[in-house]
């Protein structure tokens, strides 16, 4: 088994460092409610399974694809193999947010590409054509 450790038996650092995240991170998503907190025995420290890697993985996974952390924790509820439909509604809604945002994104260019046009254009340094329309000239 080459390195696997035991169930029970990692420390936060660890679970950190195999789901490639810093230790903040995983009392970041103790706090939302995220990831549980392993019980801490008394005078002991508090121990963590594979399953913990994984769900923070799935967790950096998720924010890679756009999701919010309240989202990731709506998935998180669901998976359970049941609430497929579900889960696909929430990904279709953030699909339509990328979308929009996209189109949003491409309007945004299109006018900064017509802006970079008017200075390049611009023969004479009195008015900066990017600066007028930012005052809305």
């Amino acid at each position: 088994m080459g390195g696997m450790m035991k169930d029970q038996e990692m420390t936060i650092g660890t679970v950190a460092r195999q789901a490639g995240v810093n230790v903040e991170t995983i009392r970041f998503y103790h706090r939302r409610g995220l990831l549980p907190e392993p019980q801490k025995p008394l005078g002991g420290v508090r121990r963590y399974n594979q399953r913990d890697v994984a769900r923070v993985r799935f967790i950096k996974s998720a924010q890679r694809l756009g999701f919010t952390l309240d989202e990731i924790g709506l998935l998180l509820r669901l998976d359970d193999g049941t609430h497929c439909a579900e889960a696909r509604e929430i990904a279709e809604h953030k699909l339509a947010d990328v979308r929009a945002k996209l189109k949003d994104l491409q309007h945004i260019e299109a006018a900064l590409k017509g802006l970079v046009a008017a200075c390049q254009a611009q023969e004479s340094k009195v008015s900066c054509p990017l600066i007028a329309s930012l005052r809305g000239c």
